[in-house]
């Protein structure tokens, strides 16, 4: 079977489709597709209950091909050497990190996080977008528990209402760090990304363990964008946002032992 050596765990509205289509790029990578919908099999009961050999077929059967047109120096087709899919909702499920685990032992965990403000912001303009959200952004907010209790089955795993749990991303990330040795976790923010493009990236090939990548692509495109107007965030949900916020980044900080006092 083909399986991925690396995997998008998330966190969604973070930049994972940009880095997606990054590597995309990559002579050395093959990703699962099509990027949308995503395959969530470690995720989705009734796919994870098909087996590994249903998820190498569906999604990893043409990796043992060649890239059509590309070949190195010498002429020689390019096989990839990494396989990868993304699916941004392996984060917020701790039950992901143990099935995971017991499937694919060796794998690389590859997360992105971004400012959780911005990127609960990001995730409410994305469901008003796609017509899923009617409340206002602070009222969404306030009302967020009660509304993810009540998930149809539609949106058991798309969670389109969960704006602020879904950036409290040291309770997130601790599962995976009890499952997995940390030298197989890579956690990058979306900042990093945008103002270092290419440093991050290198940083990012090297962790999966390909080559350098040569960008062909505009290296601060955006993609997958929510914003449609001029839609901004109140100051006063901000500052309510900040103080939730507050301890939960001292805590990620801590795991990951880097400062993030600017996110709060």
């Amino acid at each position: 079977m083909n399986l991925p050596t690396f995997l998008i765990g998330g966190a969604p509205r973070a930049g994972t489709t940009f880095l997606y289509e990054v590597l995309a790029e990559h002579p050395d990578v093959f990703l699962a597709k099509p990027r949308n919908p995503e395959p969530k099999f470690f995720l989705v009961d009734d796919e994870y209950q098909k087996g590994l050999a249903y998820y190498s077929h569906k999604y990893f059967s043409g990796a043992d091909r060649e890239k059509p047109g590309e070949a190195d120096a010498g002429g020689r087709p390019i096989v990839p050497i990494a396989l990868g899919e993304k699916s941004t909702n392996y984060l917020e499920n701790p039950r992901v990190a143990d099935r995971i685990r017991g499937s694919l032992p060796d794998v690389k965990l590859l997360f992105v996080l971004r400012n959780p403000i911005e990127r609960a912001f990001s995730n409410y303009l994305w469901s008003k977008k796609n017509l899923l959200e009617t409340l206002p952004f602070d009222e969404a907010i306030a009302t967020e528990a009660t509304r993810e209790a009540r998930y149809s089955a539609e949106h058991r795993y798309s969670r389109p209402f969960s704006y602020v749990s879904r950036g409290i991303y040291a309770c997130h990330l601790r599962p995976y760090y009890a499952a997995f040795p940390r030298e197989q976790i890579l956690v990058v923010l979306l900042e990093d990304l945008e103002h270092h493009p290419e440093a991050r990236i290198d940083a990012i090939c090297r962790f999966l363990g390909v080559r350098p990548l040569q960008f062909t692509g505009e290296r601060h495109r955006r993609v997958n964008t929510a914003r449609q107007g001029n839609e901004q965030l109140d100051p006063r949900t901000r500052d309510k946002l900040k103080e939730i916020y507050r301890e939960p980044n001292r805590e990620l900080a801590e795991l990951l032992q880097r400062d993030l006092s600017h996110w709060s």
